[in-house]
């Protein structure tokens, strides 16, 4: 349907697929144009994966495609298309069209919203951004429930969001009796692996996505990453498919081993227990409520162990939502956050995978194949290794939201900058994740094939994450000798004074050897 004389422009982003958002809610097909735009220069502010450059434009045009059957018109930009930025196009139309107002759901990240908001205003034309109602908590709410606390924490958020929704709740009570059941989600696998289990629902690409493959490998194929597994639910059916999928066939084991790694399993193998479901939640091809009901049902029938259906809604209804509030909250300031005044640039080997460091070969091997990697390997592989090599967090928070196909800059970059790099010095978590290698060849079977010791912290054999743990705490002994959940680990220093030396030596040699070749291609 052609509209001659628009009233509305209703922007809809990469993020927003969602037939229910606040800015396709009063649509009127006869009056309203919807707006999306696929901006080269999206692919590009950070050197994206060309899977999560491909995931973004198909999704894109699966629900473009949606739109218009359901009879609403569309003005649609392909790449292909040249029209700069998306303020620059946005800019264009709004010059064309001249329509009374633009609608958008809020951006989910601030340099959008700021440059589309810019743009409109210069434009003359009245800026109508909404509440995005895809979450549980607005951030009216989170501010208010933030207040003046002075140390503020997940777990108290999550039990108020608990209480607030009713989800695994009874007469007031958590059910099960407890809070928290995370002590029993660490669960390694034995020798043997992870054993059987059904490979995850496959969604071989149409050929609306493989168009959109063969496009990305024309114009992105210099970018990280391959294309040769892809394999995501990018339309709305295809991801109730794979909520389904999850619910039957991982969720029970999902709690007990969320944090077990593994190696050398063929994608999508790789997957383990994990559910895949950020993509299409952070697409918002599902909507969080769905998803907390379905694992809750699964419970309440008996299919599901309230440790991993706890552990699970805890990432949902808890994390998910609590560094969405803290975005929002703290930016523009968030992103050049560096409390511990990390400096170095990222290593080469986080775009190559070329390392002999066993755990970080098969992370970020995985990563650059799939454009994926679970919740414990880039937090205590990726980020880990980051964090006590001394990189800049703001190099490691682009680099992460560059390489995984979930990334959306809400939710990657509190987490990378707050919880990876504790960069904010406390705020998102209370202490630095550190540990020595000891706890990734506890966690997984990546040591068995590693030339490095876990337990060896200097010589030959010794394993870099060792090296460098001892050294982080020797380098920041004075932050953190009196912090409530870092004193233990500080005062461990103790024993090892005769080892320092050697040890800081042995670290200062990792981060010459590792940081004095320049990152390949890109920018």
């Amino acid at each position: 349907m052609a509209v001659t004389d628009v009233r509305r422009l209703i922007v809809v982003l990469g993020d927003q697929l969602d037939l229910g958002s606040t800015a396709l809610r009063d649509v009127d097909p006869r009056r309203d144009v919807v707006w999306m735009c696929e901006s080269a220069d999206e692919a590009t502010a950070v050197w994206s994966h060309q899977a999560r450059i491909a995931v973004f434009l198909a999704a894109m045009r699966h629900f473009a495609e949606d739109l218009r059957a359901r009879g609403l018109s569309v003005r649609y930009h392909r790449t292909e298309d040249e029209r700069g930025s998306l303020a620059q196009a946005l800019a264009a139309d709004l010059d064309e069209l001249r329509p009374g107002s633009v609608v958008v759901t809020q951006p989910g990240e601030y340099r959008v919203e700021q440059t589309l908001r810019e743009a409109v205003e210069a434009a003359g034309v009245e800026w109508d951004c909404r509440e995005d109602e895809h979450f549980l908590c607005s951030a009216a709410d989170f501010a208010e429930w933030i207040g003046g606390r002075k140390q503020p924490r997940m777990e108290h958020f999550y039990r108020w969001m608990r209480r607030r929704t009713g989800w695994l709740m009874e007469a007031g009570e958590p059910v099960g009796g407890r809070w928290n059941f995370d002590a029993d989600n660490r669960g390694a696998f034995t020798e043997d692996g992870p054993g059987l289990r059904p490979d995850p629902r496959s969604f071989p690409p149409d050929p609306t996505t493989q168009e959109v493959l063969d496009l990305v490998a024309r114009r992105y194929g210099d970018h990280p990453g391959s294309l040769a597994s892809f394999d995501w639910p990018l339309t709305r059916e295809d991801a109730l498919l794979a909520l389904a999928d999850f619910v039957d066939h991982r969720l029970a084991r999902f709690g007990e081993v969320q944090d077990a790694m593994w190696s050398g399993e063929p994608w999508p193998a790789a997957l383990l227990f994990h559910s895949r479901l950020s993509v299409a939640l952070n697409l918002k091809l599902l909507d969080p409520r769905e998803v907390i009901d379905a694992v809750v049902e699964a419970h309440v029938a008996g299919r599901a162990p309230i440790g991993s259906v706890e552990g699970f809604v805890r990432q949902v209804l808890g994390w998910r939502e609590y560094v969405r509030g803290l975005y929002w909250q703290r930016m523009p300031e968030f992103v050049d956050a560096n409390a511990l005044d990390a400096q170095l640039p990222l290593p080469e080997l986080y775009w190559t995978g070329e390392t002999e460091f066993a755990c970080l070969r098969e992370t970020v091997g995985e990563t650059l194949r799939h454009g994926y990697a679970h919740h414990i390997q880039r937090l205590m592989v990726t980020g880990l290794f980051g964090l006590l090599l001394g990189v800049s967090p703001r190099a490691m928070h682009e680099w992460y939201l560059a390489v995984y196909v979930d990334a959306v800059e809400w939710v990657e970059l509190p987490n990378t900058i707050g919880m990876s790099q504790y960069a904010d010095g406390g705020v998102l978590g209370s202490k630095p994740y550190v540990a020595s290698g000891a706890y990734i060849d506890r966690m997984s079977d990546y040591c068995s094939g590693c030339p490095r010791r876990p337990d060896r912290a200097t010589g030959d054999d010794a394993c870099p994450f060792t090296t460098l743990y001892w050294d982080f705490l020797d380098r920041h002994r004075s932050r953190f000798a009196e912090h409530p959940r870092m004193t233990l680990q500080v005062r461990n220093l103790d024993r090892r004074e005769d080892d320092l030396p050697a040890i800081r030596a042995a670290a200062a040699e990792l981060r010459e050897r590792l940081v004095s070749r320049p990152r390949p291609g890109g920018m």
